[in-house]
């Protein structure tokens, strides 16, 4: 039997494990464990609830279909630059060529949405082959340029390869199934995405504890070190931008069916520059802070929308006109702020705050 102490440590500690079983576990603790269960608890009864009319609305799972979408790329650009050290600015370019991809595999050729989106995937994973390229000979800054121009190409294919992506019009999409059951209303896709957003994030969590996540953090760290050792560089350089465009890809599918439409204006630079804030947001090589990421930028806008609207109400109506600009000044500097104070992103946050109650009620035992 396990004394008082193992079964504390076994409860509320995040690194006491007491066999390799429960090493290898993504949860290593029964804490951890039930909170994820209550998580996915919550998210069963508040499709019930809303589906007997309560809680949520459309709107609301909109909002929440955007945060996962927004997930599903911020993982796969996280893998790239917080695990591998590349940077890039150029995912949202990888995000277009797959919801294009998607597109016209369901419009010209009828394929389902899951088989489209994983199609997707592979080929903006070849795109990212290609890109990586050039990470033989270059690195930092003068790769995140080479990224840029990468954007810049996918920009200009939209728009003027009309036989192909119909310009500035896009390509129309119809109601999302999936094999044969739709999912018309938001809340039935955010079922849909809620699975495909929980099997890409274990994806990740076992990539990055695996010999490729290590091989990841070692060229990040250190690359010639990597390579002193036995790390072929190269190969795992591609590898790491393949994998993080198969995410972007299969987000990109998933938010066109989403938006009904794929248009070159979701995919443009900026939307590659949001991306990266979020990831440097949640913190560098934490795939729980890209969770962190991704709500903070999704909702801040949202709640700044809801926050002038009501001042419209309260009052004046032309106050939404007078302070449009003030919204984007204030968001701007949220993320300054932001980054100055707390470089290491809102994980660095999460990890004091469960460290506190790790301990709690004994505050003086230390690791």
């Amino acid at each position: 039997m396990r004394t008082v102490s193992e079964w504390y440590n076994s409860t509320f500690s995040s690194t006491a494990v007491f066999s390799h079983r429960e090493d290898e576990r993504i949860f290593k603790t029964r804490f951890k464990r039930t909170w994820f269960y209550i998580f996915l608890a919550v998210n069963v009864l508040m499709f019930v609830a809303s589906s007997l009319g309560y809680g949520a609305n459309e709107y609301h799972y909109f909002i929440l279909n955007l945060i996962l979408v927004n997930l599903v790329a911020v993982i796969g650009l996280n893998l790239l630059v917080g695990f591998t050290g590349l940077l890039s600015l150029g995912h949202a370019a990888f995000m277009g060529v797959g919801a294009y991809t998607s597109a016209l595999l369901i419009v010209e050729y009828g394929f389902p949405l899951v088989v489209s989106m994983i199609i997707a995937g592979l080929v903006a994973a070849m795109a990212g082959l290609v890109v990586g390229i050039p990470s033989l000979r270059i690195k930092g800054f003068y790769l995140m340029v080479a990224t840029l121009a990468f954007q810049m190409v996918i920009d200009y294919g939209v728009i003027h390869w009309e036989s192909l992506t119909r310009g500035i019009r896009g390509i129309s999409l119809p109601t999302p199934d999936f094999f044969g059951l739709a999912l018309k209303e938001q809340k039935s896709y955010f079922v849909f995405l809620f699975a495909v957003t929980i099997v890409m994030m274990w994806g990740a969590k076992n990539l990055t504890r695996s010999k490729i996540g290590r091989a990841f953090v070692a060229i990040r760290d250190n690359d010639i070190s990597a390579e002193i050792i036995g790390i072929p560089i190269f190969p795992y350089k591609l590898l790491s931008f393949s994998v993080s465009a198969f995410y972007a890809g299969v987000a990109g599918a998933l938010f066109a069916s989403l938006m009904r439409t794929a248009i070159p204006e979701d995919y443009h630079m900026t939307s590659s520059i949001m991306l990266l804030a979020m990831v440097l947001i949640g913190g560098l090589g934490r795939l729980t802070g890209s969770i962190f990421g991704v709500i903070f930028m999704t909702m801040i806008p949202v709640l700044l929308d809801n926050f002038f609207s009501y001042l419209s109400i309260v009052y004046d109506p032309n106050i939404t006109i007078i302070l449009g600009p003030a919204k984007e000044f204030v968001y701007g500097g949220l993320i300054v702020l932001f980054i100055i104070f707390e470089p290491e992103g809102m994980f660095a946050i999460w990890m004091r705050i469960r460290d506190y109650f790790r301990i709690w009620p004994l505050p003086y035992i230390s690791e």
